[in-house]
This record gives structure tokens, C-alpha cells and sequence, in this order.
């Protein structure tokens, strides 16, 4: 099944240099602390960090250092978090990523694959507007094959500001609305977290864009402006193949909606209400056009039934 997210979105946390852990030994130090690199500058939780050079072997396992605790809840599997990071090589003193730079936080959905494992694992039970420390082992992050410019075998050190975490339903829900129109495809109202039906009609696709309520919530209006944590099935006009479908996977898909370059579903799910079920169907000039992308043929009309499940 092919994966549209990838055509729709940046790739999530760039990662652009880094390098391998050192073979120096050592122990704890002024440049240390607990076992991690110190935060030399920038200690306070939204302050912008800067770390020391790891000294002497880097950890084997992964390893959270609370520096600040928070006071809000505790995430868990399935949350959807924005968070702030700076991330650094263990034996570099140099970042080679962070967030505060961007003026824009990052946002992921815990425990759904979006991000290398030791952030899956380092963040999970911790209180939101916690300020953490993650030391991520090779096997945690890119191991042998490494990612990019980061080496293989690289141990690499994270902190990360816990800026919020959302609890994602299981279902869109609301109030059924009516899908009297046979020309358009119909699609299920199910809400026990299962892939709703979608039929298209055997008959000629609309031109223009549509995008109509399949349930209505009550939630907060979507902005063009806004990072949705959604779920979807998509499919072809011209014979009604599911191409694409996060019910597949079990994950949900975050989409930061300034970032997505497929008109259609952007435009489509601006506007709309958290929570609910939407019916997008997208003409080519509001999808990919005269283009061939992933196997999806040129001057390919798209459906696709969202389940607009958060906001960031």
C-alpha cells in the first residue's frame, strides 16, 4: 500500500549531522551530569540549551535525566505531543538539530513510529512541561546503518522541553449528517476506532473541490494554521481502490496543514470542526495534477474519509 503521508509532509525530526560515541574512558565530571553531558547554558525549561562533550563511554541503554519536572499530566502511548529539542552528537560539543532556533515546536504522536525509538521510549511517562534529558544507545536511534550524515553506531543526547500532550480519541464523532447526494461516494458512521466504508459511484468525478461532514462534533474549527493528529482512508475515483489508509498501519498521522502540498486536503479539512468525519474528494488540480506520484496515476480525482481526531 503505498504511503501518502510522504508526499503530504516535511520528513519529521531532521536530523542533519551527528557522530559516533567515543571510546574514551571516564567518568563523571563538571561536563557531566548523571551519567549525560551538562546542560552549560540555557538550564531553565524554554530556554534555548547548549550541552557539553560526553566524556568517557557513552551509555548502552537509554537513559532520561528529569531536569525540571512539570506539574501537567502524564503522557502516554497514543498522545499527541509538542515538545521543543535540541539534539547533539555524545561526542561533539557542536547540536545538530534543534527546534528553538525554528521558532517552531514539534509535534509527534507517542509510541506511533513518527520518531526513532529512544524518543518513543524517553518521553513516554513523563509530565507535560517537564524539561528531560535522553541519552539514545545506536540501537535506539540509527544504529548500524545509520541515517544520512549521522554515522553509523552514533550515540546520541536530546533535550527536550514537553510542551503539551493532547489525548486522541479512538473515533470521530458527532452528529450523523445526511449523504443524500448519489453522486458522491458514501461513507461509513461507525465510531469504534475500526476503517469506515468508503463507495465511490460509477459515475463521472465532480470538478471542484468537496469536502462535507460525514459527523459533526462540536470541537474547534480547524486553521489553515494548525497541526491535526488525524485518521484516513484514501482511494481512487476511477475504480475505488484504497490506496492509502492509516486504519492499515494502526498509527494515526500527524499533519502540520502550512506543510501539506496536496491543495485538496488542506483545503479540505481547514474550516472544519475537531472531531469529526469528513468526506474530501480532491480534482486532479487539487491533488497532484499531470503528475504520477508513488503509482498514483496523472489526473487522478482523490477521495479520502478523515477522522479529524486532535489539534495540536
Amino acid at each position: 500500500m503505498r504511503r501518502l503521508a510522504g508526499l503530504l509532509v516535511v520528513p519529521l525530526l531532521l536530523l542533519s549531522t551527528a557522530a559516533c560515541g567515543s571510546d574514551d574512558k571516564g567518568s563523571d565530571s563538571a561536563s557531566m551530569t548523571n551519567g549525560l553531558p551538562a546542560i552549560t547554558a540555557g538550564a531553565k525549561f524554554g530556554e534555548k540549551p547548549t550541552l557539553a562533550k560526553g566524556e568517557g563511554d557513552p551509555p548502552k541503554e537509554l537513559k532520561v535525566n528529569v531536569i525540571s519536572k512539570g506539574d501537567g499530566a502524564v503522557t502516554k502511548k497514543g498522545d499527541a505531543l509538542q515538545v521543543n529539542y535540541l539534539g547533539q552528537a555524545w561526542d561533539s560539543d557542536k547540536p545538530f538539530d534543534n527546534s528553538f532556533d525554528r521558532g517552531q515546536p514539534f509535534d509527534l504522536t507517542l509510541g506511533a513510529g513518527q520518531v526513532i525509538k529512544g524518543w518513543d521510549q524517553g518521553l513516554e511517562g513523563q509530565k507535560v512541561g517537564s524539561r528531560i534529558e535522553i541519552g539514545i544507545p545506536p540501537e535506539l536511534g540509527y544504529g548500524a546503518q545509520g541515517q544520512g550524515d549521522i554515522k553509523p553506531n552514533a550515540t546520541l543526547v536530546f533535550v527536550v522541553d514537553i510542551l503539551k500532550s493532547t489525548t486522541i480519541p479512538k473515533s470521530a464523532g458527532g452528529s450523523e449528517v445526511a449523504q443524500d447526494n448519489k453522486d458522491l461516494p458514501k461513507v461509513g458512521t461507525n465510531t469504534d476506532g475500526k476503517a469506515p466504508s468508503l463507495t465511490v459511484p460509477k459515475v463521472d468525478p465532480p470538478t471542484k473541490l468537496v469536502s462535507s461532514y460525514v459527523l459533526e462534533s462540536k470541537g474547534e474549527v480547524v486553521k489553515g494554521t494548525d497541526t491535526v493528529v488525524v485518521n484516513y482512508v484514501a482511494a481512487l475515483w476511477k475504480d475505488g481502490k484504497v490506496f492509502d489508509s492509516t486504519y492499515a498501519t494502526g498509527k494515526t498521522a500527524n499533519f502540520p496543514l502550512a506543510q501539506l502540498t496536496l491543495k485538496g486536503l488542506k483545503d479540505g479539512i481547514t474550516g472544519k470542526k475537531v472531531g469529526s468525519r469528513v468526506l474530501i474528494v480532491a480534482p486532479p488540480s487539487e491533488a497532484f495534477g499531470d503528475q504520477e506520484k508513488q503509482g498514483i496515476p496523472k489526473n487522478s480525482t482523490l477521495v479520502f474519509a478523515v477522522d479529524i481526531l486532535a489539534k495540536m
